[in-house]
């Protein structure tokens, strides 16, 4: 295989190597500097994409998006079936009030509509500076195994500037889809442990993702009900990190740590609250019940 690139003169390795810069995403898109994403911000840079949880969340993304659309589509084909019944009926003050439902959903349609156009835009440039990086990858290992010449060391001096450049741009790329993809309300619901919980018992739920943090403690009450002094936090969800979830129990001034797990946010992504119920113990002994609306 590496036989191949050993005929390659000076021109022709540049202009292979050099086609790849061209089609560099900053040329081709407007993209705000690393500071305005989650995952890019200054100081906490990470040069590493993440090609296969890109893949995973934009197929959760665009579905869920879908959904959405074909909901608010469903409620304009009705509100326009008494649109048209109203007219006839002459009832002016309802048939404006209608009219007026019927334009604001039509509104929300263009722009979930662009909202997908976008997503779609952002993959698409994703998945060229990927293939393009796995070219440079290929290449580069190809060249590395042929004689070496001056043309093969300049050609291997230009795909690593080329590989460096795609990786950057699909980097910023992910941080451009994370404005994307919208917020996560998350709402307590309380543990489940049946004898496990009496009583008087306190505990401490930690929710984490990335560098969002929820910290809130409940109670177990004299009726077996509980009380909690938060019920619901929003987070932004990103495309690197999962929800971790911890829960201590609080025994005066000492903490037991009942269990850690973790949750992937991939199948939040949908018109309908997602119930969550982990077990928090490894025999399942304590479960935690969540709700997550998108």
């Amino acid at each position: 295989r590496s036989c191949s690139f050993t005929g390659f003169s000076t021109v022709q390795s540049r202009k292979l190597a050099k086609s790849l810069s061209r089609s560099s995403v900053r040329s081709r898109m407007s993209l705000k500097p690393p500071k305005a994403y989650n995952s890019l911000q200054k100081g906490a840079l990470i040069w590493d994409p993440k090609p296969l949880q890109v893949k995973k969340t934009f197929e959760a993304l665009k579905k869920g998006l879908n959904e959405y659309l074909e909901a608010h589509q469903a409620e304009l084909d009705y509100l326009s079936g008494r649109h048209k019944d109203t007219k006839r009926n002459s009832r002016l003050a309802f048939y404006y009030d209608l009219d007026k439902q019927i334009r604001s959903v039509e509104r929300y349609i263009r722009k979930l509509e662009f909202h997908i156009s976008k997503v779609e835009e952002l993959y698409e440039a994703y998945c060229i500076q990927c293939r393009l990086r796995d070219g440079a990858t290929n290449m580069k290992h190809a060249f590395s195994l042929s004689p070496s010449t001056k043309a093969s060391r300049e050609s291997l001096v230009e795909l690593y500037k080329n590989f460096q450049e795609c990786t950057e741009d699909m980097c910023f790329i992910e941080g451009a889809l994370e404005v994307h993809l919208g917020e996560f309300h998350v709402k307590m619901k309380g543990l489940v442990g049946f004898a496990r919980l009496c009583p008087g018992d306190q505990y401490e739920v930690f929710v984490r993702l990335g560098r969002q943090k929820w910290r809130l403690k409940g109670k177990i009450e004299t009726d077996d009900s509980q009380t909690w002094d938060e019920e619901e936090k929003i987070f932004i969800p990103n495309l690197r990190e999962k929800f971790e979830i911890k829960v201590t129990e609080l025994r005066g001034l000492a903490t037991i740590l009942v269990g850690v797990v973790t949750c992937d946010s991939i199948n939040f992504f949908t018109t309908k609250p997602q119930a969550i119920i982990v077990d928090i113990t490894e025999l399942g002994t304590i479960k935690l019940q969540l709700e997550v609306l998108w």
